[in-house]
């Protein structure tokens, strides 16, 4: 019998289907709002991890500061929230009406001159994006065309997550400082804490990140996506070939951070807070070894491996909380030591041929002899 080779292509639009009809249909079905709640928050973690696979698996930048990212975008969200949430009929207790009640209570009497393009919606939704590409593109710059990679750029955006986290500490009084953004109730008038809301919220968050999925997928498969996976191997042959190299990477990078900014979003409007525990070093590490677990060359795998790392530090932290930061470098460390391709991996090169050769279809017809 022929030997039977199985897609890649293939199996990766089978794990798009399944990933759809898992968090639109089944997950729904079959968990109460508060533990899908908690889901959607697990997916907007999965946009990072999908900009990683684009950054970190195919072109081999890896980013120990996406949190950074992920944060501004929620930021610029919870700007606009915050505002709208702090009307003068609703501050009118506060020494300044109208402004929010972290900024009253720091002695600010006006609101900042960059708070106010935030009253817009429609400003808002393109500062999502927009700020964290506009600090990527200037990082990515600043390193790639001095072709500073590797290990410096990892430890150049640890510490850039570092910074923002104390920058964002240390101005409490323009941006809530430790509590972060809080008591974020209304989207254009339409309550976003009910449950019917939440449910709303999750399926927007569902659609969202299918369309990042696929959009980086168009990304892998053009030719950009093959010229960065060659930049990942081979840069300097590359760069011999004509190509500029930078220009490259701070276009995937930005393009990596902008996606992980849209989960930020995403993230204050189901929780309905931000705060700078999600901007600094051990989110952003996190977020690295949710991309390593599901795969990071597998767009499917990493939001596989993002719903089930962080479905078991829930269950685990319930019970064995001061002991999860262990669990988690453990994890880690086996999944670079025992399958370094994930979950994915451990399918594609590992489940799959067994089940095929099980079926008989991993039988190869016999090699015809070597003429005398």
């Amino acid at each position: 019998m022929p030997a039977v080779r199985t897609d890649s292509r293939t199996l990766e639009l089978i794990g798009f289907a399944l990933v759809a009809v898992t968090i639109l249909l089944v997950l729904p079905l079959l968990l109460d709002i508060f533990r899908l709640n908690l889901v959607g928050k697990y997916l907007t973690y999965a946009f990072v991890a999908v900009g990683l696979v684009l950054c970190w698996g195919h072109t081999g930048i890896l980013s120990l500061g996406q949190g950074v990212f992920f944060g501004l975008g929620g930021y610029c969200m919870a700007a606009f929230l915050k505002l709208e949430a702090s009307s003068v009929a609703n501050t009118k207790i506060q020494s300044t009406p109208g402004i929010p009640d972290f900024m009253d209570w720091n002695q600010i009497t006006e609101l900042p001159f960059f708070w106010v393009p935030f009253k817009s919606f429609s400003f808002t939704l393109i500062a999502v994006v927009a700020v964290p590409a506009i600090m990527a593109f200037i990082l990515s710059v600043a390193m790639f065309k001095r072709r500073v990679g590797g290990v410096y750029f990892a430890i150049i955006t640890q510490a850039l997550a570092a910074v923002m986290t104390i920058l964002i500490i240390g101005r409490q009084g323009y941006t809530g400082g430790i509590n972060g953004i809080t008591d974020l109730r209304t989207l254009l008038g339409w309550d976003i804490r009910p449950d019917s809301a939440k449910y709303v919220l999750y399926f927007v968050c569902c659609f969202l990140l299918l369309g990042t999925m696929f959009l980086a997928r168009f990304v892998t498969l053009s030719k950009l996506g093959r010229i960065l996976v060659a930049v990942r191997d081979k840069e300097d042959r590359v760069r011999f070939s004509g190509y500029d190299v930078a220009n490259f990477k701070i276009f995937v990078f930005c393009l990596a951070s902008a996606i992980a900014a849209l989960g930020g979003a995403m993230f204050t409007l189901q929780v309905g807070f931000m705060s700078p525990s999600f901007v600094g070093i051990v989110p952003s590490i996190e977020m690295v070894i949710f991309c390593a677990v599901g795969g990071r060359h597998s767009l499917v795998g990493a939001v596989v491996g993002t719903l089930l790392v962080n479905w078991g530090k829930t269950l685990f932290s319930e019970s064995f909380p001061e002991l999860w930061l262990f669990a988690m470098g453990g994890l880690f460390i086996a999944v670079v030591l025992a399958f370094p391709r994930g979950l994915a991996g451990l399918v594609t090169d590992q489940l799959i041929p067994r089940l095929m050769s099980l079926g008989g279809f991993g039988r190869r017809a016999p090699s015809p002899a070597p003429a005398e």
